[in-house]
């Protein structure tokens, strides 16, 4: 090429993408797709649960609360996260009327539903969960009758059932929106 000849930038891009177009090397194609249900899994006692992924937005260490006077029992209190008032619910003492024993492992599942900003107290997050339709079943029948309302099956793997807690029903609920004494 010769000095006194001036380059198109844009055609000069155009040509190198055109190159890299022809040479580049197809993706390997997934032929066989399987329905995969993701979820957060956590335990209250000896419960485990898992919710579906999008009905926790956040997962906290224990924050530093305020009490909450004339409230049930099962408030915790309310805590300052990022400059956002979070009530926090022990989940545990909710369900099965008994306080949880904050640990090292105890966190708190944030959920914001239908304008419901709430932290739930849980003995220990467990990580996400993937699981496969092949592993849907009916939810555990000896799981506490408390957590039945809440149940919409589970998943078996191993020996373990994994039962699905709807946060959701549990924001509808009028018993637990109804924190007040």
């Amino acid at each position: 090429m010769d000095d006194t000849q001036t380059m198109d930038p844009v055609a000069i891009l155009r040509e190198l993408e055109d190159q890299c177009r022809s040479s580049a090397a197809g993706l390997p194609r997934n032929t066989e797709t399987s329905a995969e249900w993701s979820g957060i899994a956590f335990r209250i006692g000896n419960d485990c649960l898992v919710s579906q992924l999008g009905e926790v937005v956040e997962i906290l260490e224990y924050p530093e609360l305020s009490r909450m006077p004339l409230t049930r029992p099962w408030v915790s209190g309310i805590a300052n996260v990022r400059g956002n008032l979070l009530p926090v619910i022990d989940l545990g003492g909710y369900l099965k009327g008994e306080q949880s024993t904050q640990t090292s492992r105890t966190r708190v599942l944030v959920i914001d539903y239908q304008g419901l900003y709430t932290g739930l107290v849980v003995d220990e997050v467990l990580g996400i969960k993937h699981f496969t339709d092949d592993e849907y079943t009916a939810s555990d029948p000896a799981a506490a009758d408390s957590l039945q309302p809440y149940l919409q099956n589970g998943f078996l793997r191993g020996d373990q059932v994994w039962n699905i807690f709807n946060l959701h029903e549990l924001a509808q609920t009028p018993a637990f929106l109804q924190a007040a004494v």
